[in-house]
């Protein structure tokens, strides 16, 4: 079920862009996006995707044209969600960074900052992580303990990171360090941009249980960051972290599209199959109750798209309950799959779904941290 409801300028917009997945995404492209965006051997083929996405205006549309996007609005960027899990078709690698980085730096960068990093970003030309998470301050960013003390015109850095997500390819990261240890720990970070071949650098990867190796940690011991490099103004790099997303809004929406994508594929699978499951009256309302929450997802956030088409503020709480819910249906889909399609699942693309299920109340804002944001945001209940 589409989440937009096309005026000639949306479907004008759908039709250039399902016109060109069908000219330029081949086989080879989706299968590489169904195994893993960092695994690897898939990673050749998903960077040359990337750079044709971008060189077409398709990798970001939200951006400004200026930058490679296509200055798009909710509704062109909700049609472009649609179509591109409607096709299968993977996104940008540099997925934190189109998102999260280059925001900040189109916010706070200097000219020269926008010029040399967004293009060559956008095109997967240079791969970025983000180094935020430390081993005692994963979603409390504010707790971070990483160094930098200024000599002359260079910040020298000591510490560690964790949880960098696709750390083992990055040559750039967004690092947020301490350079006031006596102020309150919310107002002594700043944020840089680091080229990761710096001396002093060390990254080890990390692997899942998947047997891939997605993110990294990351240790940093004298290492001489160039003052210029720094994004936004010293001691201020909170401000930087807490960057309104506003290019990629509508990128909530990817939650329910890519579970009713997947609840959609199970269900053909299985009757492709003939399995029997399906007809067992314990796992069809299994399958309706997964069904009706995902569509939930989809009617929250089309009332909220449709209050910002109307000029309303976007709720502060609409992120975390979508990636709440998310995570709730992840997981109760991926033992779903198994249970419906049998044991020799596991040995394929729902098993390998499986393992990686239990990250999804983890990765980006645990489960925790999304209900204090619901409760203190979205409900006005006071701090604990």
């Amino acid at each position: 079920m589409s989440v937009t409801n096309d005026s000639e300028e949306i479907a004008s917009f759908r039709k250039e862009l399902t016109t060109w997945l069908g000219d330029n995404l081949t086989d080879e492209v989706i299968a590489a996006g169904q195994g893993s965006m960092e695994d690897g051997s898939n990673f050749p083929i998903l960077r040359e995707w990337n750079a044709k996405l971008a060189d077409a205006g398709w990798a970001a549309p939200a951006w400004p044209s200026e930058w490679g996007g296509r200055d798009s609005d909710i509704p062109e960027q909700l049609v472009w969600f649609e179509e591109m899990v409607r096709h299968q078709a993977p996104g940008v690698i540099n997925i934190i960074g189109c998102s999260n980085i280059a925001p900040a730096i189109m916010t706070f960068g200097t000219q020269e900052m926008k010029e040399t990093y967004l293009r060559p970003m956008l095109r997967a030309d240079k791969i970025w992580s983000q180094g935020m998470s430390e081993p005692n301050a994963g979603s409390d960013l504010a707790s971070l303990q990483t160094r930098a003390v200024r000599h002359g015109d260079v910040f020298v850095v000591n510490g560690q990171k964790i949880w960098n997500s696709l750390g083992v390819h990055a040559d750039h990261c967004q690092l947020y360090v301490r350079t006031d240890p006596d102020a309150p720990k919310h107002k002594g970070i700043s944020c840089f941009l680091i080229d990761m071949k710096t001396p002093g650098i060390e990254v080890r990867g990390l692997k899942t249980m998947q047997g891939e190796v997605p993110f990294a940690e990351v240790f940093f011991t004298d290492v001489e960051i160039p003052a210029e490099n720094m994004l936004g103004e010293l001691n201020q790099g909170w401000n930087v972290a807490m960057t309104t997303l506003s290019y990629e809004r509508a990128g909530v929406a990817r939650f329910h599209l890519s579970l009713s994508d997947q609840l959609d594929r199970l269900i053909a699978e299985a009757k492709e199959l003939n399995r029997p499951e399906l007809h067992d009256r314990i796992l069809r309302d299994r399958i309706a109750k997964l069904y009706s929450e995902i569509a939930t997802m989809r009617y929250s956030t089309t009332r909220e798209f449709e209050a910002v088409g109307a000029g309303k503020e976007p709720s502060a709480s609409l992120g975390a309950m979508s990636k709440l819910l998310w995570a709730k249906c992840a997981q109760e889909l991926a033992v779903l799959a198994i249970d419906i399609l049998g044991i020799g699942a596991l040995d394929g693309p729902w098993g390998r779904n499986l393992l990686g299920s239990p990250a999804s109340s983890i990765a980006g804002g645990t489960t925790f941290i999304n209900k204090n944001i619901l409760s203190e945001h979205g409900l006005g209940l006071p701090r604990q």
